[in-house]
């Protein structure tokens, strides 16, 4: 792990202390926006993997797996091209 790596970690938590400082000022101010910044925040987060996840099921290409049971062509081909029919 890179020094980089240990100051970008600290950063995110104390940028996660400030957030939750403010947001426990605004509760205890009574501020509705303490409660509903968070709330918009989550639920964009959460309608945009809804989102995502949707697309990916809508768009994905999947092609059929070959019949394990059924005779393949290449089979087929060589041995009626070596004469041991």
């Amino acid at each position: 792990m890179t020094d980089s790596s240990r100051a970008q970690g600290g950063l995110i938590c104390v940028g996660a202390v400030i957030v939750g400082v403010i947001f426990l000022l605004g509760l205890v101010n009574g501020a509705w926006w303490a409660v509903a910044i968070p709330v918009g925040i989550l639920l964009a987060f959460v309608l945009g993997l809804t989102f995502w996840v949707g697309w990916t099921i809508a768009t994905v290409e999947v092609e059929a797996e070959p019949d394990p049971d059924a005779p393949s062509t290449e089979t087929e081909a060589a041995s009626d091209s070596d004469g041991s029919s």
